[in-house]
């Protein structure tokens, strides 16, 4: 199946709100991992006026470049990047001795005073390389990528999880560890 990269995209942002922050919005129930039922999606977002296919939704998981989404039968969820309680079940993993985080250079001043937040999310996420922390900055303006001592976080006792998809997520990452 052919599906235009527009309608890929917007299918894909549709999925990160209603997976991701507002399952509610749309009568979607997510259960304690973040799943939720392909089925019960697909008559959801029908009924709010968003008509997807099951081919479509399995295109888009299949073909996005984050690698945002896992379907496994009849259920789908978001990885990471939750604003709403889920437990993703992910074990503490020792990290690399780097990873990186790309932000905006006008946020660079308050990071490097009061660290890394998760601002609503229920993570910081992290890139195990400076390359995709410049895409992930450059989405809000002109990138700056921060370098985290993420040996030093853990020998220091701070916890690391990594998604599917390869982003590393930490509770907060100190200013002390940052350069």
């Amino acid at each position: 199946m052919s599906m235009d990269e527009r309608r890929a995209v917007k299918i894909s942002k549709y999925l990160a709100k209603h997976l991701r922050h507002r399952p509610e919005r749309i009568g979607l129930t997510l259960d304690a991992a973040g799943w939720a039922d392909v089925d019960a999606l697909l008559a959801a977002a029908a009924r709010h006026g968003f008509a997807l296919t099951r081919d479509e939704l399995e295109h888009v998981v299949a073909v996005n470049d984050k690698r945002r989404y896992a379907l496994e039968g009849d259920r789908i969820r978001a990885l990471q990047g939750h604003t709403v309680p889920v437990e993703l079940g992910l074990p503490v993993t020792p990290p690399p001795d780097l990873l990186y985080h790309g932000t905006p250079a006008g946020a660079v001043e308050t990071i490097l005073r009061e660290g890394l937040r998760p601002m609503g999310r229920h993570a910081v996420h992290l890139s195990a390389d400076a390359e995709t922390a410049r895409r992930v900055g450059a989405r809000r303006g002109e990138p700056v990528v921060l370098t985290v001592d993420a040996a030093r976080m853990a020998a220091d006792g701070h916890q690391f999880r990594v998604s599917a998809n390869g982003v590393w997520l930490a509770g907060s990452v100190p200013a002390r560890y940052l350069r």
